[in-house]
């Protein structure tokens, strides 16, 4: 069964909801002052089945919406989900206030596909009808509702013409686009409410994936996790509600306090909310005022209605044609966004939001409040300070879903970015994003480590980086080694898994060498100056013939040639390669005196288990200055144990 939302639209009392009461049997003003009044305050919502072709079943679900214009936030809190809209115009008024900014609104929100519909054929002759049906296709002329024979009149209380909308409907089912239901599911709220028996209960206009219930929530941005209790497809339970579907969610978890219109139901954790979102803008021709940089103006996404300030973003129009830059076009200017012209631009918000690429807008003036333009959102996880932001945004524009995902991965730079947090910028399945990933993938545009995603030239500049940082390191040191891992990180610039990978390639390429915590490049090692290798050599010699009754370190130093700074990096060189070896913090040794005396002492085994101080003093000659230290040496080592005043020989 395809199911379809079909919004209405159109001046008030030009019969919207007579029309679908007469369609459908439902009465869609709910609330007593609307039908005190007469008129349509609130969102209304009814539905029904068609045949449709090849023997299927087409299910509409309506959205009412007031037509005064004191309710147009109300009319815009119910339009953003709709597939198809019904143009109400009556036939006894034509063309309103109300008709202009409505359909002003369905064009900025991109709606493709709707049916126009003359209502009250009964109160005006045949003349009068045909001349109001000449007025309105002018008034349609070069629209999506510009369409051979796609106005119907129709007559709410004689029931005329409703079987030839039903039948337009049919035919028209096939070229709706059903919206995707592998995306990540995303239900904006537009009514909260209790029902007895059940508890709390949102409904709203399933936009995007699918809701099972007993399924775990967040309502955003509110940051409270929910769990569906039950799911209701217009008015029947069922165990999933797909996208395109009129839905109502009971969850525990949350109070109607807790809840109200404008916030949306995702799953936990796929999203972040946001307090700026790179958007195209367009100016309707229509607007009063230029749009001023940093004007504040009443913003409308889904059911979602706050205040944003708009920053022009200056010298990046869309349409070179039309708007060539702030100098000199009547376009843009640095500081205004004339009628009828598009331009780039950064939506400010008060407080965080769930938005996401793809989704539509309406801005309307801030005082006096009427509709000016709207737009698109291209990215509401802005980097600030983006180099080439502006070609970014221009490939956002474009909508080629694997030029935006490798251009989202490239933005990342060095730092990359997780699977889960380009799912969650984009709001498109996993699935849909490593399929989409697969060719540059395989053309090593974007190269995989498990979750992370990297630009390939970025990767290669860390790369680069990496080998000049130890180039630098082993011209500046030469009496060191190689660098250590961390410190080249840091000199990189690198997240510690992105560094782990490049330094992993360069190894696997033979351009850098990893021992322990010290990298090098092939064929670096420590390099000698003459008087360095003779100082190296009378060091090592110093400690090698003095046994275990060594000099003390700085008395050697002191009788270097060299300078003290690169005495002390020759003895680290020592220390490092175990040519020395530290028992405390004032005594080195030489390894093969302590290879000699764990000879010793294993050779003293034969004779006793244990040994003291003393006996440890008369097996080795030296005095109790010595003795301690070597003893806590070889107690670290585990060839001894202290037992009390003693140690057990292991």
């Amino acid at each position: 069964m395809k199911s379809i939302i079909v919004g209405t639209a159109g001046h008030i009392d030009h019969g919207k909801t007579a029309l679908v009461k007469a369609l459908t049997g439902i009465d869609a003003d709910r609330l007593q002052e609307e039908k005190r009044r007469g008129i349509t305050i609130d969102l209304g919502f009814a539905h029904m089945d068609l045949p449709a072709p090849n023997d299927q079943t087409l299910r509409l679900g309506f959205v009412d919406v007031p037509g005064h214009e004191r309710f147009v936030r109300n009319m815009l809190a119910g339009v953003g989900g709709i597939d198809l809209v019904l143009l109400v115009i009556a036939a006894d008024e034509a063309i309103k206030p109300q008709t202009r900014e409505h359909f002003d609104i369905l064009r900025l929100l991109g709606v493709q596909r709707g049916i126009t519909v003359l209502t009250k054929s009964d109160a005006v002759d045949a003349e009068t009808l045909e001349v109001v049906r000449l007025e309105v296709e002018e008034f349609l002329r070069g629209t999506f509702l510009d369409k051979p024979n796609s106005i119907i009149a129709v007559s709410s209380l004689t029931g005329t013409g409703l079987d030839d909308l039903k039948q337009a409907w049919g035919a028209g089912a096939p070229a709706v686009q059903p919206r995707d239901s592998q995306a990540i599911a995303r239900l904006p709220i537009d009514r909260v409410f209790t029902m007895k028996g059940f508890g709390t209960v949102v409904t709203g206009t399933l936009v995007a994936g699918t809701i099972h219930r007993e399924d775990e929530l967040e309502v955003f941005p509110a940051d409270r996790r929910v769990r569906v209790r039950g799911v209701q497809v217009h008015g029947q339970m069922t165990r999933e509600a797909i996208a395109g579907q009129r839905t109502a969610v009971n969850l525990s978890g949350a109070s109607t306090e807790d809840l109200s219109r404008g916030m949306t139901l995702a799953p936990s954790g796929a999203f972040k909310t946001t307090r700026r979102v790179d958007v195209r803008l367009r100016l309707l021709p229509s607007a009063p005022h230029p749009l001023k940089n940093r004007a504040r103006v009443h913003f409308h996404a889904y059911t979602m209605e706050t205040v944003a300030e708009v920053v022009l973003h200056l010298k990046r129009e869309l349409d070179p044609t039309s708007a060539k830059g702030a100098k000199g076009h009547p376009g843009v200017s640095s500081r205004q966004l004339l009628p009828g012209h598009e331009a780039f631009a950064r939506l400010i918000l008060p407080e965080a939001s769930l938005l996401l690429p793809g989704d539509r807008f309406i801005i309307r003036q801030f005082s006096p409040v009427v509709t000016i333009g709207g737009g698109l959102v291209l990215d509401a996880a802005p980097i600030p300070r983006l180099p080439g932001h502006a070609d970014f945004l221009k490939i956002l524009a474009q909508g080629d879903v694997q030029s935006i995902l490798a251009a989202r991965v490239a933005r990342q730079n060095r730092e990359g970015i997780s699977l889960s947090r380009l799912t969650a910028e984009t709001g498109w399945a996993r699935s849909v994003v490593e399929g989409r990933l697969t060719l540059a993938l395989r053309a090593g545009d974007v190269i995989r480590s498990g979750e992370l995603l990297l630009d390939s030239r970025a990767l290669q500049a860390l790369k680069s980086d990496i080998v000049a940082a130890a180039a630098d390191f082993h011209k500046n040191n030469p009496l060191v080694g190689g660098v250590s891992k961390e410190e080249l990180r840091a000199l990189s610039g690198a997240t510690p898994e992105v560094f782990d990978l490049a330094a992993a390639m360069l190894v696997h390429d033979k351009k850098l060498e990893v021992v322990g915590d010290l990298a090098r490049l092939p064929g670096h090692g420590v390099v000698l100056k003459d008087d360095e290798a003779e100082s190296k050599k009378k060091i090592e010699d110093a400690f090698a013939s003095a046994g275990l009754k060594v000099p003390a370190l700085h008395e050697v130093i002191a009788s270097l040639k060299v300078d003290k700074v690169r005495a002390q990096k020759i003895v680290t060189l020592l220390l490092r390669d175990k040519v020395l070896i530290k028992v405390s913090d004032e005594l080195v040794f030489h390894r093969s005196a302590l290879e000699e005396l764990r000879r010793q002492t294993a050779a003293y085994k034969a004779r006793s288990s244990k040994i003291d101080v003393a006996k440890f003093k008369e097996m080795t000659g030296v005095t109790r200055k010595y003795a301690i230290p070597l003893l806590e040496y070889l107690d670290r080592e585990r060839v001894t144990k202290r037992v009390g005043d003693a140690r057990e020989i292991l």
